[in-house]
């Protein structure tokens, strides 16, 4: 995956508020893994993944629908942003295990 930047983040919580509270885990790690694959993917071929992007979060979560951006006074949007950082520490700590 492509350095995650803040707009990422903004974006897959964007993303997670239009999903079921009960799936927003699981959607989050798919949208992750679908960066993390889009990047393999322009890595190797040279061109951006024809569904998830260029490897960026932020391309992989704009290929879905996204909530308008609330303010941080909104509970469910900081869950989702929280949601998010939280599965991006897991990942990176995943891959410096592997």
């Amino acid at each position: 995956m492509r350095p995650v930047l803040h707009g990422d983040v903004t974006h897959a919580a964007r993303a997670m508020l239009r999903v079921p509270e009960a799936a927003r885990a699981a959607f989050c790690a798919a949208l992750i893994h679908k960066a993390e694959l889009a990047d393999q993917h322009r890595a190797r071929t040279g061109r951006v993944h024809v569904f998830w992007g260029n490897g960026s979060l932020m391309a992989a979560a704009r290929a879905h629908p996204l909530a308008p951006e609330p303010s941080l006074d909104d509970d469910e949007y900081c869950s989702c942003l929280e949601q998010v950082l939280r599965a991006l520490i897991d990942w990176r700590f995943s891959r410096k295990r592997s």
